[in-house]
């Protein structure tokens, strides 16, 4: 008897149809905006390695390179790569703008500001033509003089000072 009856049944109603569409909805609207929050912060941590990596390959720098121990200098993404001390550096984004050589434009291209051999500010920009997403923490010019900036660490780039959040 049981038999039969589980026989008889062909398929779902209407009804348990529509209540599984309703489930798979609700699991759908709480998983998407999760897992594009972990893309965008997936890219923003990606953002921040490349920052630590160019703050490491300015170290080096100052290391090997006499010229760089005193005076204020910048060093551009593409003084980097074309020294050697970085290979070629990959946005998850656009792609960063690496620059040639630098004095004025230096918030607008990549790059390490070293003073008397200490780093006082890095800048990662991307090539977006609109909002590009930025990585900047410079010290000011009187505090560097004045010996009270703090010079700069990987440590101090977090995910937090990338823009736009």
């Amino acid at each position: 008897m049981l038999k039969n009856k589980l026989k008889e049944q062909k398929g779902l109603t209407l009804i348990e149809l529509l209540a599984v569409i309703v489930i798979l909805g609700i699991i759908a609207a709480i998983a998407v905006p999760s897992i594009l929050g972990i893309i965008d912060n997936t890219k923003k941590d990606a953002h921040v390695a490349n920052a630590q990596q160019m703050i490491s390959a300015a170290k080096m720098v100052i290391a090997s390179e006499e010229t760089y121990q005193t005076g204020t200098h910048y060093l551009t993404l593409k003084q980097l790569m074309d020294k050697k001390y970085l290979d070629k550096v990959v946005s998850p984004e656009e792609a960063y703008v690496e620059g040639t050589t630098l004095a004025a434009d230096s918030a607008t291209v990549s790059n390490v500001k070293i003073a008397n051999g200490k780093i006082y500010g890095v800048t990662l920009i991307t090539n977006k033509a609109s909002n590009p997403r930025t990585i900047t923490l410079v010290r000011d010019d009187a505090t560097i003089t004045a010996g009270t900036a703090a010079i700069i660490t990987t440590k101090d780039i977090t995910r937090g000072i990338v823009t736009p959040q």
